[in-house]
């Protein structure tokens, strides 16, 4: 089974900018879709952004388009979300995920299976 941990998050100010990166097991990265979410206190969990595993196609909320991109090695079983232009409501804890999801659902979180235990951003004003 694939486990994921996050690191990177912290403390930032707004305009600064952070990269998350999530590590797995050797290989485990390259077969599945690579997916970041996030969720604020008392909110749902958010859909961030998704990197294809064929043909690297990335999605993006519309919330971090612009700010945000998703990469990922796979030599070095990691992915990574960079993070710009950072505002005080990009303030949550953000959590990476694995999954083969079909494109309509990429966005969905029930959809993928595995998942890290999150690391938390907090952006100040």
């Amino acid at each position: 089974q694939v486990q994921l941990e996050e690191s990177g998050g912290g403390l930032v100010q707004a305009g600064g900018s952070l990269r998350l990166s999530c590590s797995t097991s050797r290989g485990a990265l390259s077969s599945y879709t690579l997916a970041w979410f996030r969720q604020a206190p008392g909110k749902e969990r958010e859909f961030v952004a998704a990197l294809r595993a064929n043909g690297g196609r990335t999605y993006y909320g519309d919330s971090v388009k612009g700010r945000f991109s998703i990469s990922r090695d796979n030599s070095k079983s990691t992915g990574y979300l960079q993070m710009n232009s950072l505002k005080p409501e990009d303030t949550a804890i953000y959590y990476c995920a694995t999954g083969t999801p079909i494109l309509s659902a990429i966005t969905t979180p029930s959809i993928y299976h595995q998942w890290g235990q999150g690391t938390q951003v907090t952006v100040s004003s």
